[in-house]
């Protein structure tokens, strides 16, 4: 399934029904009055979260959602029915903002939560109501209001407890693939991973928690460069960051620089995201010339009071700690 996290749709609620005129015409009831119905009240257009949807794919390819108009008024005092709501369904954690203004209207996360998009139109009054004592044939009625309509932008962010980050190629697809069921792409060479992955982990006794891959990050990420804000956006729903760090290829063989890098691409983007718990791992040291220096990195991040946790994702080892740690780290929030 393709993965879409960002559409812009049009919402239209329905046009309320008009107003009836409509006067009584029975056998031994002269001049009986007015009796027009109102118009019924036009559809909404609602918007609901539900779990069977993890992706916005089915908006990308249409657009457009209008609610059926309300049903005119009609004689004999009959109300016009009332049109069905439209729905449109969502996975939980879709974001709702006013296309136009960029404020965010709606923020749905939990299964079945639901929001209006574009409200109905009221249906007009029928002439009945516009009998008095001295007008007693009233030849109108009104019109039924037209409905709400809007241009909306939505935007997906996953929900997942653990999110994976790291530059390009640092190992997070294997890491997922090892540790869940998921089976992301996996290859030599940089964004192999063009969308999340989402995989659940059950470790030991511990209860099961979900893991998203994120789409590697590069410097300038939050302005948009390489996959950018497309993917950060992901990483604000999780609750606990783990880092890869990758020394073992070009340009990234500074393990220092490398965390500093992303640290700064999450602040930039979001400084709130440097205040969640982080998980921060030192990967392939199943590689000669990584395993050579694993003491030495370790012990220059222990100076700088962060703990550095050596694994290989293509071996497994070392892995049981990293899990063990995001266990405790989701147990403490």
């Amino acid at each position: 399934m393709k993965f879409v996290d960002e559409v812009k749709i049009f919402v239209k609620g329905g046009h309320g029904g008009s107003g009836c005129v409509s006067f009584r015409r029975e056998k031994f009831v002269p001049k009986g009055g007015p009796d027009g119905g109102d118009g019924g009240k036009g559809g909404d257009v609602l918007i609901r979260a539900d779990k069977s949807h993890h992706t916005l794919l089915d908006l990308k390819y249409q657009q457009h959602y209008m609610a059926k108009n309300g049903g005119h008024g009609s004689g004999n005092n009959r109300t016009g029915h009332g049109s069905e709501d439209k729905e449109v369904i969502v996975p939980p954690g879709t974001v709702i903002k006013d296309l136009e203004s960029g404020v965010i209207l709606a923020d749905l996360t939990e299964q079945g939560q639901t929001y209006v998009a574009a409200k109905g139109g009221i249906g007009g009054k029928g002439n009945a109501h516009f009998k008095t004592s001295t007008h007693q044939t009233p030849r109108f009625a009104q019109e039924g209001m037209d409905g709400e309509e809007r241009w909306l932008r939505l935007e997906l962010k996953l929900l997942a407890d653990v999110g994976l980050i790291g530059f390009p190629n640092a190992g997070k697809s294997t890491f997922i693939a090892r540790v869940t069921a998921a089976r992301p792409k996996i290859a030599d060479y940089p964004f192999t991973t063009l969308s999340p992955h989402l995989g659940v982990v059950k470790y030991r006794e511990n209860p099961s928690f979900i893991v998203a891959d994120i789409p590697g990050l590069i410097a300038g990420a939050h302005q948009g460069h390489g996959m950018g804000i497309q993917f950060l956006r992901h990483v604000e729903r999780t609750r606990v960051l783990v880092h890869l760090i990758d020394i073992s290829e070009e340009p990234n063989t500074d393990a220092w620089k490398n965390y500093v890098a992303i640290q700064k691409e999450l602040k930039s983007y979001n400084p709130e995201l440097l205040n969640k718990a982080q998980v921060v791992c030192l990967n392939k040291i199943d590689l000669p010339h990584v395993r050579e220096n694993v003491k030495k990195i370790v012990a220059r991040f222990s100076k700088k009071e962060i703990m550095l946790h050596p694994f290989s994702g293509a071996t497994g080892e070392g892995l049981p700690l990293i899990l063990q740690m995001i266990v405790n780290r989701l147990n403490s929030e």
